[in-house]
């Protein structure tokens, strides 16, 4: 299933403050579960000195052509239950983004919020964190990794130029370039490289 879906179009973060504590919503898009952890790690290390750091994603897995699973994490984080990462979580399903994720940090300021105020300001910092990145439709796409000798380097790369993929390039020994194609595209690229390099590319 390769249908299109909505996600943040970059990272960004909103911040503001509620009778004292202040909420720094931080929001990015990922392409994995993995992607996902590593940004929530990345801001619990940022923000080590934040009383909470409240994550939550929603993450397509398992796409394979054939179908995906969508997976949903959220957490309170030490904040009452129900009361953080739910709320940071319904913001993302009410928006139908996917391969997003957030992290919601907060420096406590002294004045309990209850229940409520929690939800609301949990549910805002994510809100204009996403108004910040922006909404953009996405085609699901997939990595894929393609090593050649020096030989076939200039071709692979003139056909992912040609064809507008995003990639990374490493030259070593051999040459790997790691590609970003979308799911619908990805054969016909593997196709093409094949032919273009007598079936000497290395595709992953």
């Amino acid at each position: 299933m390769s249908d299109a879906y909505l996600t943040v179009a970059d990272a960004a973060t909103a911040e503001f403050v509620v009778q004292g504590s202040e909420f720094i919503g931080h929001v990015r898009p990922v392409d994995s579960v993995d992607a996902a952890e590593a940004f929530i790690d990345a801001v619990r290390e940022e923000y080590a000195d934040a009383t909470h750091n409240v994550p939550a994603y929603r993450v397509r897995t398992g796409d394979d052509g054939e179908g995906y699973f969508l997976r949903e994490y959220a957490s309170d984080e030490g904040e009452p239950s129900g009361s953080a990462g739910k709320p940071a979580l319904n913001v993302l399903t009410q928006q139908d983004l996917e391969n997003c994720a957030v992290v919601v940090t907060r420096y406590y300021g002294g004045t309990n919020l209850g229940v409520g105020g929690l939800v609301r300001a949990y549910s805002r910092a994510v809100k204009e964190a996403v108004e910040a990145a922006g909404v953009i439709e996405e085609q699901p796409h997939e990595q894929l990794s393609i090593t050649v000798d020096y030989d076939d380097s200039g071709t692979v790369r003139s056909i992912l130029e040609s064809e507008g993929h995003e990639f990374d390039a490493d030259y070593e020994a051999d040459v790997r370039f790691d590609v970003r194609v979308p799911l619908a595209a990805a054969e016909a690229l593997r196709d093409r490289v094949r032919s273009a390099t007598s079936g000497r590319a290395d595709l992953e």
